[in-house]
């Protein structure tokens, strides 16, 4: 455990119960939020070839010099 983690660990342990349970809501959100962004740059990094025969055209490329 790295110096961070164990003052993290120190400061959460210094709360009452009722805080500790909303630093647990927060990180399960943050870890959900994490979550949904990864999965959202995986999706469109895997739609990528889909979509590349539309994105890249001639009649499209002058908007792409802009």
């Amino acid at each position: 455990m790295d110096v961070a983690e164990q003052t993290l660990l120190e400061k959460i342990k210094q709360l009452p119960p009722q805080r500790i349970a909303e630093v647990e809501d927060f990180i399960d959100f943050l870890r959900i939020r994490e979550d949904e962004h990864r999965f959202t740059r995986a999706a469109a990094k895997t739609s990528e070839a889909s979509f590349a025969a539309v994105w890249d055209n001639d009649e499209d490329a002058a908007y792409d010099r802009c």
